[in-house]
């Protein structure tokens, strides 16, 4: 069980926004999220480009040491910046970027292109499939992107479909849903938002994070074989006390009768 199970309302919507009110899904018309859209790209350098939010975001980054990208055929999901390139083990043959935002796709692609790495790119949509041929990739990552995606089974589905016989799912989500990372949004992005922008945090954070990282562990071990799972900044495996949990799945092997 989960420390949120117990809280009164009032507390567990300044942790994890007011899923009651707002639900998970994306009111396109609505003046916070309109906001949001403008203002996204200042949130994300003051946040997550600076301080504490650096090296939370590392701590995740660095599970890239554990495969070999050499000649690998590589897919990442929410893109962003690719930071992690500095923990690459190897040099991909393509590297295939998606990501829902033009301007981070194009801070990765200035990444690949300083590190003469083959690539090509295409917008993601919050619903649809993947433009990328069955069987195709061997690689897969995504960091901090399936808290994002809503509902969330149909993309993992569509990686499944991507991926070779024998490909890996790598990346990391952060620990939504527990206390340690409900308390860490509590005192700096929340603060951000009511410092900077109109918007009602307890709104947009149903909208921008409508899965919790639990529910995202139970749909991964549905879809995927485990190879690896681990939480930062303690190694215990529970939700509450931790703020980031890196992964490693492998596709699962389909058995014919």
């Amino acid at each position: 069980m989960f420390i949120r199970n117990y809280l009164p309302q009032s507390i567990s919507s300044a942790l994890w926004g007011n899923r009651k009110r707002w639900g998970l899904t994306i009111n396109q018309s609505d003046m916070c999220w309109q906001e949001w859209q403008r203002t996204y790209s200042k949130f994300y350098t003051e946040n997550q480009r600076q301080g504490i939010g650096t090296r939370v975001n590392d701590s995740g980054y660095n599970v890239m040491n554990k495969i070999d990208l050499t000649g690998k055929r590589v897919l990442e999901i929410g893109a962003g910046d690719i930071r992690h390139t500095d923990y690459w083990q190897g040099m991909p043959s393509e590297y295939i970027l998606a990501d829902i935002s033009p301007e981070m796709l194009n801070k990765a692609k200035l990444r690949l292109k300083e590190k003469e790495v083959p690539y090509r790119s295409f917008l993601l949509k919050r619903s649809g499939v993947l433009p990328v041929d069955d069987a195709s990739i061997d690689v897969v990552v995504s960091f901090y992107s399936l808290e994002h995606l809503y509902p969330l089974e149909p993309y993992l589905t569509e990686i499944s479909r991507v991926l070779c016989s024998g490909g890996v799912l790598i990346g990391a989500i952060p620990a939504e849903g527990g206390l340690a990372w409900g308390l860490g949004r509590a005192i700096t992005s929340r603060r951000w938002f009511k410092k900077n922008t109109t918007i009602d945090p307890d709104k947009i954070i149903c909208w921008e994070h409508p899965n919790f990282a639990d529910d995202v562990i139970i749909d991964l071990e549905h879809q995927f074989e485990r190879i690896n799972v681990t939480y930062w900044p303690l190694r215990a495996p529970l939700l509450d006390i931790n703020l980031i949990i890196r992964f490693i799945y492998k596709k699962k092997l389909i058995h014919e009768s």
